[in-house]
């Protein structure tokens, strides 16, 4: 059993802030610079759309069994260190080539890495803090996650706009490299993997269907169809706002997409803080909720207003909604599945249902836009989020109490079968 205080020490905290910070470019490589990369070599929307499917398809296939994987390895560092080093090589491959098949495998394995480090940042979170501590050290995880994302983006937009999208590239080897050496600060005894997979002293260690973790738990399932319905309009309209802007010759590409991501960003950082603080006094319920009714009001915006200016309203939602569920949804899911020893495999079953959303997100978005005008295709993306808003309030009563605040023992809300 490791020593409860190793996760108290100033360094190891500090490496896990520092992880957090420079893992984005892991998650998604050069993410939403893609679109208009590709725009710029004569890509046009359909086709960036359905390439990014096919990365989102690869990576929903790739959370259940990475969580299932996290759950059992006794060296969740690696998954992040091996993540970080085929991110980077296949952020790279698309400089040499921009063939559909080249950067579809590119998504696909830029997808596959992204799926992986989620879960392992959560679990090895989990192991140094103990569940008591969760809830705050991941909206603090959060903020400096976001944090990263902004000072990221920020750097990539003009570097792309001074050098080109080469230096894009570079930038994202580098943070690569600085998440590498992060998660190797963090001492092996410092995580303990029973905790962190979210353990009870009856819990067992034999493998078990991340689908039968998630049917027998009808909140888990609650909350995933949810987030899969948010998701199918959330996921495209980034990279699609940043399209209309620029094939509208409202802004450079680049620097047009920097700024997208550095006000959602922004907004992201007092959006963690502020849903750490609301779930400690109110639960998940609330914020989750919040974070569904952001979307449609994101898209009528999005849609009426496609000028330079409007990336600051629209990604300002983005940033409330994206920002509130980057702190509740893991947290929720933490708190539903401990004692169980599924955390981590429960958190990648949630990944994958709303991986079917985020995945068919830019095919629709892409295909809306090029067939009905970007106006048509954000009012539509931004309608999937009332499946959200339907669920959540359809099903309030059993999810208000697995959603609530703090509870004097760490026990899992409700029975999941641990075996």
């Amino acid at each position: 059993m490791v020593d409860k205080r190793s996760g108290d020490k100033p360094q190891v905290i500090a490496a896990l802030f520092s992880l957090n910070f420079f893992m984005a470019d892991i998650q998604a490589g050069i993410g939403p610079f893609l679109g208009v990369f590709l725009l710029a070599h004569g890509w046009e929307s359909g086709m960036i759309g359905t390439v990014m499917t096919v990365g989102g398809i690869a990576g929903m296939i790739m959370t259940t069994p990475a969580g299932a994987m996290i759950d059992a390895t006794t060296n969740k560092r690696a998954f992040v260190i091996v993540p970080g080093i085929f991110t980077v090589i296949a952020s790279a491959v698309i400089l040499v080539s921009q063939s559909f098949w080249v950067v579809a495998a590119s998504q696909v394995a830029t997808a596959i890495a992204g799926a992986a480090i989620v879960p392992a940042v959560t679990g090895i979170t989990l192991g140094i803090v103990h569940q008591a501590g969760f809830n705050r050290q991941n909206g603090r995880n959060q903020a400096f996650n976001h944090a990263g994302n902004m000072v990221g983006a920020a750097l990539s937009g003009f570097l792309g706009w001074n050098f080109g999208f080469g230096a894009v590239f570079i930038l994202a080897a580098v943070f690569g490299a600085l998440s590498i050496i992060s998660v190797l600060i963090i001492p092996r005894q410092a995580i303990d993997d029973h905790v962190a997979r979210g353990s009870g002293d009856d819990s067992s260690r034999e493998l078990v269907s991340a689908w039968r973790v998630m049917l027998e738990c009808k909140p888990l399932l609650v909350l995933a169809a949810a987030l899969a319905f948010f998701h199918l309009g959330n996921a495209a309209m980034l990279p699609l706002y940043g399209l209309a802007v620029v094939s509208g010759q409202q802004g450079n590409g680049a620097g047009f997409v920097a700024m997208t991501i550095v006000v959602a960003q922004a907004v992201m950082i007092v959006a963690s803080i502020a849903a750490m603080r609301m779930a400690e006094k109110e639960g998940y319920w609330l914020v989750l909720l919040i974070s569904f009714i952001a979307l449609p009001i994101r898209g009528l915006i999005a849609a009426s207003v496609i000028k330079y200016w409007g990336v600051f309203p629209v990604q300002a939602l983005d940033g409330i909604g994206a920002g509130l569920q980057s702190v509740a949804v893991p947290g929720l899911v933490a708190r539903i599945l401990n004692g169980t020893g599924r955390v981590n495999v429960g958190q990648g079953a949630v990944m994958t249902v709303q991986g079917v959303g985020a995945a068919l997100s830019p095919a629709i978005g892409g295909w809306l836009a090029q067939e009905l005008g970007y106006p048509a295709a954000f009012t539509s993306l931004g309608c999937f989020a009332i499946g959200s808003i339907a669920t959540w309030l359809s099903f309030a009563s059993l999810l208000k109490p697995a959603c609530a605040g703090k509870r004097a023992r760490d026990s899992a809300v409700v029975p999941v079968p641990a075996s």
